[in-house]
């Protein structure tokens, strides 16, 4: 396992490497290198209490937690015997839920901050892209209170340890996120925050010099002459890292695209599919 660089100061981002490489030592021992490392950098919770013990980015709960399973080093944070609350609704936020109830947790509940959709997608509507519809997983069944238009407003501590969660209801029947003012107060000695990444490390791209797109990703085209190459040479984007954070099936395919274009670029030619 390697890092490339420096190892990234961000917090949230996994980093288990036994080994430091530097990207001007990849570019010389190698002919190409493609960049596929994902989007890294977790959206974070901007308000009050953030500092507060107790209240992890999700991955800095699960992966640990796959180490354990794996025969590791057991996992430092635990939800046994806790109140857990979830702030995000996809599947990093489920796995959260699953991995709380395993360990024992005395509740969990899961924020959405969009409402609640319908149980059955409106399929002319929106093929041919991802269908909007209430989806319920494994670990939704073992165990879960799930809140739909729900925004966190602070998190309250004592100690310095956290132990309740001020949040407030959201209108959006205007299509835009309005506070309605009805305010509660939960209680929660664990919160894992799973509202998807915004980035790739930039220290990962600026290592290699590549350029980054309006968002923050590695700047490449997936179509015609030169596509998946970045601004340096024979350094190549691909996943992730290029398109931000989305679903496997589009690392799957830019992968694949990529390693043709790799095939290429070595080559002169390729007989990869595309």
């Amino acid at each position: 396992k390697v890092c490339v660089g420096a190892k990234p100061e961000t917090v949230g981002i996994n980093d288990d490497a036994l080994e430091v490489v530097t990207a001007d030592q990849l570019k010389a021992e190698f002919d190409a290198v493609v960049l596929a490392a994902g989007s890294e950098v977790p959206r974070d919770l901007s308000v009050p209490g953030r500092q507060l013990e107790g209240v992890h980015y999700a991955l800095e709960f699960l992966v640990p937690q796959n180490k354990e399973v794996a025969g590791d080093e057991k996992n430092p944070i635990s939800a046994a015997g806790k109140h857990v609350v979830v702030i995000g609704g996809g599947d990093t936020g489920s796995d959260c839920v699953g991995t709380s109830n395993r360990h024992g947790a005395l509740s969990v509940t899961q924020f959405e901050l969009l409402p609640q959709p319908p149980k059955v997608e409106n399929r002319p509507l929106t093929w041919p892209y991802w269908p909007l519809k209430m989806r319920t997983s494994s670990s939704h069944e073992e165990g879960c209170e799930r809140d739909f238009a729900v925004s966190t407003k602070e998190l309250i501590g004592e100690n310095g340890k956290v132990k309740a969660l001020k949040a407030v209801r959201l209108d959006w029947s205007s299509g835009k996120p309005l506070e309605t003012g009805h305010e509660f107060e939960l209680k929660a000695d664990l919160v894992l925050l799973a509202m998807g990444f915004t980035n790739p490390v930039h220290s990962l791209l600026d290592a290699f010099g590549v350029e980054k797109d309006a968002r923050g990703n590695a700047k490449a085209t997936t179509d015609g002459a030169g596509c998946y190459a970045t601004n340096v040479p024979k350094v190549f984007a691909a996943g992730d890292v290029r398109r931000g954070q989305s679903l496997v099936v589009w690392a799957i395919r830019e992968g694949r695209q990529a390693a043709r274009e790799v095939d290429a670029f070595l080559m002169g030619s390729s007989v990869l599919p595309r």
